[in-house]
């Protein structure tokens, strides 16, 4: 398949009172034409800097593009200016926020807010611009499109914003869809109806999507590939199935364990022991060495180069080094019945 987009070792920084924080340390991911890669971690991993990194929306100061590229479809876009981007956001590339109360201006009628991207990137004429809101609004499930145009945010539900947002997001097109944490402030109900909405817009848009969450619930029915990242760092890459039944970082043994696992009410969670690292005094080696029961004194030394399990399936860890002593995966950590 035709690669879209490739991130290669993409640094970010942030300069702050207590100096520099390293949010993103050498990342690389890849994403092809029609697909949806999901990068999983906890919260301060590095996820949302390194999506906004790709929309070159890190305000510049405190944040920096320190290292990398961020190639689409060949260009380089970390060399961009303000203005050659102001053509890509949007057109070629766009994003749906967390939020969708704070994407959305409350002084605006919903009608112009769909329409304003399409009047800028697609030199629409007003009547041009009303239709394709109207078919819009229809495609992501509003019924009454016409006469719901009109109206303010406030007068939508939490889903119905989301679904506002995601027809936004689409309206020119793009290529690439970046879906920061889309169903977080939604409840599970509406959490499923969104994921198929863009599950089935991706169908017939071929739109490629990367999906920022840290609900592996909802990367188990919603992606083809995972990339696991932890303190500012990706420590595996494979399909959904690779890393759901064959982990092969300690991290992500730890992120399937915590999970809730069908027909198991009443059974404790188990919690990964600890705390990220701290990024403004990143670890020499791997940055899960000090969370980590298997570590050893290499792995606190050094960071791992990745190691090819497969020819899709990657994973930056000790472990996998010939010389290591084995180690069983832990039972607990496997998806269990959640696809």
């Amino acid at each position: 398949m035709e690669k879209i987009l490739e991130v290669k070792n993409l640094h970010v920084s942030f300069d702050t009172f207590a100096g520099e924080v390293e949010a993103v340390r050498g990342v690389n991911i890849d994403l092809t034409k029609g697909e949806t890669l999901a990068i999983v971690g906890e919260s301060g991993s590095g996820k949302s800097v390194t999506s906004k990194s790709i929309m070159r929306l890190i305000p510049n100061p405190p944040g920096r593009i320190k290292e990398g590229e961020i190639l689409f479809e060949g260009k380089d876009l970390a060399q961009y200016s303000e203005r050659e981007m102001q053509r890509i956001r949007g057109s070629e590339i766009s994003m749906i926020f967390q939020d969708p109360m704070t994407s959305l201006n409350p002084t605006m009628t919903i009608g112009k807010q769909i329409m304003e991207g399409l009047r800028i990137h697609q030199k629409m004429s007003k009547s041009q611009a009303t239709a394709r809101a109207i078919e819009l609004l229809k495609l992501v499930g509003i019924p009454n499109a016409e006469s719901r145009l009109k109206q303010y945010p406030h007068q939508f539900s939490g889903g119905m914003r989301q679904r506002v947002v995601i027809a936004i997001a689409l309206a020119c097109n793009p290529k690439i869809l970046i879906a920061d944490e889309p169903t977080t402030a939604l409840d599970v109900t509406i959490q499923a109806q969104i994921l198929d909405l863009m599950r089935d817009l991706q169908d017939k848009t071929g739109t490629a999507i990367i999906l920022i969450t840290h609900d592996l619930g909802v990367v188990a029915n919603a992606a083809q590939r995972v990339a696991v990242m932890y303190g500012g760092q990706i420590v595996e890459t494979g399909t959904v199935d690779e890393i759901f039944y064959k982990p092969q970082h300690p991290y992500t043994w730890g992120l399937l364990a915590s999970m809730p696992k069908v027909g198991d009410s009443g059974t404790e969670l188990i919690a990964i022991p600890g705390s990220p690292p701290d990024l403004s005094d990143p670890p020499k080696g791997c940055p899960f060495a000090a969370r980590c029961p298997h570590a050893m004194q290499v792995c606190i030394d050094h960071m791992p180069d990745a190691t090819e399990v497969s020819g899709s399936h990657q994973a930056a860890c000790w472990l996998l080094d010939e010389r290591a002593p084995k180690v069983e995966k832990p039972e607990a950590a496997t998806i269990g019945g959640a696809r």
